[in-house]
């Protein structure tokens, strides 16, 4: 019986082993390549490298990568370090220098509201993701997935699609980015799954009146195989550990 469980475990970890291992990302290094804040946010990144806190309640701001992105995933935290304000948190994908105010950019937005609100125009609570055609300023176009200020809004969320995000809860995440299929990941279930085509460019945070947000214990890997269940960074270790067991009990039963 023991022989039977130690050969399930072996077979279970032959697929995730042959992805490639997350690397620990140093935020640093993303404004060294030349990438970094932009727009109407204040990014504050820790001494290691390891977290990103964005601190004011402002105009749509990013934190990019400045770096093509597509056949990678990134994985990390998402946390709302506070009780104030309830409005967007989230990442941009295929961002490239300047996409804030860029008339001809084409980026992919995700964003997650914490409550319904009416300002410019209605904006409910929930994740989306959208396209950006356009400069993203502060109005209809960010605020409530207008088309007519260059946002068009293509899915909801799975689960989260009218469910806003927790304060003070950190919440983790996977984004795979490909030219034609964009997954993401909340907590381990897959909320958003777009096909289309779309353009390269960058990971990058995002936020837009909410502040205290912060970003941490990134990694990013190449994006395993679109439908697969994604790999996050604790993974692998645990991999180590249950494949070390089924050697063990093995070693028992010999």
């Amino acid at each position: 019986m023991f022989r039977k469980f130690a050969s399930v475990l072996t077979i279970a970890f032959i697929p995730a082993a042959s992805w490639a291992a997350p690397a620990p990302v140093n935020l640093n290094d993303w404004v060294a390549a030349g990438g970094g804040a932009e727009g109407g946010g204040n990014w504050n990144i820790a001494p290691d490298g390891n977290s990103v806190l964005q601190t004011l309640n402002g105009a749509p701001t990013v934190f990019h990568n400045n770096a093509d992105s597509q056949g990678a995933a990134l994985s990390g935290t998402i946390t709302v370090e506070t009780a104030s304000d309830d409005d967007f948190i989230g990442f941009v994908l295929g961002y490239k220098a300047g996409d804030l105010t860029n008339p001809s950019a084409d980026y992919l937005l995700i964003d997650w509201k914490q409550g319904d609100q009416s300002f410019f125009g209605f904006a409910p609570a929930g994740l989306a993701i959208s396209r950006v055609t356009g400069a993203l300023g502060d109005d209809s176009g960010a605020w409530s997935h207008d088309p007519a200020n260059n946002v068009t809004e293509l899915q909801r969320g799975a689960t989260l699609g009218s469910t806003g995000w927790a304060d003070n809860t950190t919440y983790s995440f996977d984004l795979i980015f490909t030219s034609t299929a964009v997954q993401v990941f909340v907590n381990g279930v897959k909320e958003l799954d777009v096909a289309g085509t779309f353009a390269n460019g960058g990971f990058g945070f995002y936020n837009y009146s909410q502040q205290a947000v912060r970003y941490a214990g990134l990694a990013e890997r190449a994006a395993p195989p679109i439908g697969a269940v994604p790999l996050p960074g604790a993974l692998p270790l645990m991999a180590l550990g249950l494949g070390a067991l089924g050697l063990l009990g093995r070693r028992r039963c010999a």
